[in-house]
């Protein structure tokens, strides 16, 4: 495969992302910011963010099994640093998952935080995926001209 058609794959891919609504514009200004200096900055943060959001996965997960009753301002706040560190990357539909986590944590519903859990972490392990099979493509094709997405 040549590097013209690698790198028409991996703009593909990448507006893919966007059109399954998986990432916001954030992840385009984090695209912007990368340059010869550093080539897999993008890669790098998001990498970062997988790190530290497994710690955070780990103790929401724990603070759910601390039932009688659930501590919902525990629980709020660590779903507000996900919630942040997930915006940072443009984790659209995971940030979304986590303002309806947020929600039912005020107004108590432990059955929704439940519910709004088991889906953030589906949609966060999707995201994942693809965005590492998004990366080794980008790695194949090289290095880029300019970051922009694709319209």
């Amino acid at each position: 495969m040549d590097r013209n058609q690698s790198r028409r794959q991996v703009a593909a891919m990448k507006q893919s992302l966007f059109d399954q609504g998986l990432l916001d514009e954030q992840f385009i200004q984090l695209e912007e910011l990368q340059d010869d200096a550093n080539p897999n900055f993008v890669e790098e943060i998001v990498t970062l963010h997988y790190r530290d959001s497994s710690r955070l996965i780990s103790s929401i997960e724990q603070a759910l099994k601390e039932k009688n009753p659930l501590d919902f301002n525990k629980l709020d706040t660590l779903m507000h640093q996900f919630k942040g560190s997930s915006s940072s990357i443009g984790a659209k539909k995971v940030k979304a998952e986590c303002n309806l986590f947020r929600e039912y944590c005020r107004v108590g519903n432990a059955e929704g935080c439940m519910r709004s859990f088991q889906q953030l972490k589906k949609e966060y392990a999707t995201l994942r995926k693809k965005l590492e099979a998004y990366f080794q493509l980008a790695r194949q094709a090289g290095p880029q001209e300019i970051a922009c997405r694709s319209k």
